[in-house]
Parts: structure tokens; sequence; C-alpha cells
């Protein structure tokens, strides 16, 4: 079986017999990833596992994320059901900084990717906070909260903005879109 970490030369040395699972966000998908990935976010991940089973008897899976906090996630969670899996180490992140090719869907608009959609909402309701505490000094309470959440987020390797803002319209996958990932990862 593949091992827990594969960097971003490796992977590439083995790309032709990994099939790879790219769990970001449609948008985020969009926005440029491996070569033959498999678009099933993370949200989706569970609608999916027998699939993924199906996948991984036929060789190894690799889980791919913008960073590699996600796709860790991702790999547990495909483990506690019996499911092996590696993670690429810094995601797609240090997939592009290292020059290795990526696919984008022709024709397609590029998206915001997830940690730019997190600073825009974070930043702005930091704002809102301030500038609503000149009024009222209670808003002010929105701006720490924010800041206690940006705090925890980086203490835990979690992003509980990213998860409300993956279910917005425009981060969900088209069903028609995850119904043939799956159609193509079981055949």
């Amino acid at each position: 079986m593949a091992p827990t970490d594969l960097t971003a030369d490796q992977a590439n040395a083995r790309l032709h017999e990994l099939t790879v699972i790219d769990v970001r966000t449609p948008g985020e998908y969009a926005s440029g990833h491996l070569p033959g990935a498999h678009n099933v976010p993370l949200d989706h991940l569970d609608t999916a596992l027998p699939a993924l089973k199906t996948a991984s008897g036929r060789g190894d899976l690799l889980v791919v994320c913008a960073s590699g906090a996600r796709s860790a996630q991702a790999c547990r969670r495909l483990a506690d059901h019996g499911i092996t899996a590696a993670t690429l180490t810094g995601g797609t992140t240090a997939w592009t900084q290292l020059g290795h090719d990526t696919h984008r869907p022709v024709g397609t608009r590029t998206p915001w990717a997830m940690d730019r959609q997190v600073r825009l909402a974070a930043g702005t309701l930091v704002l809102t906070g301030l500038i609503a505490g000149q009024r009222w000094s209670a808003a002010r309470w929105l701006s720490g909260g924010v800041a206690g959440g940006l705090v925890f987020s980086a203490l835990t390797d979690t992003c509980g903005m990213a998860k409300i803002l993956a279910k917005l319209p425009g981060n969900q996958p088209k069903t028609a879109d995850l119904d043939a990932t799956l159609a193509a990862l079981t055949g």
C-alpha cells in the first residue's frame, strides 16, 4: 500500500499508478488540479466511500487538498472505513511551487480558492465589527470573535469558516459531476 505521505516529487513520479482524489471544493478543483484527479469534496466523502473502496482495491489512492490538512483528515476518515490512502504533503500548493503540471477544465471561470474566500469573509466581519463598534460598542465582539476563531483555526489546523463557506452553492459539486466521478472510480 501507499505510504502515509508522499512529497510532490514522489507523487509526480508515481502519478501514472495512483488514483488521485482531490477533496477540495469544486471551485478550488476548477482553479487547477493534479492531472487525472477526481473531485470528491470532503463534505461528500461519506457518499463516495463505496466507490473509493473499489478504487483502492485496484491500486493506491492519493488524497489531495490545497495544503495537506483536509487530505490528512480525509485519509483518517478513510482509514476508519478500512481504506488506505496517502496524502500529498503540502497539497497542491507544494505541487505547483515545484512546477508540476496542473489541469483546469476548459471554458470555466477560475473561482476563488477557499483560503481567499476565508480571508475575505474574516476581513469583512472584522471590519464590520469595528465600524459598527463606533456606534454600538457590543458590535466589537464580532471582531473579537473572528480573531479568536482565527487563532483557534491556526492552533488546531482546522477552519470552521471554511466548512461554512464550503456549503455555499458555488462551492458545491453539481450532482451530475459527483455521480460521474463516482462512476469513474467504480468503473
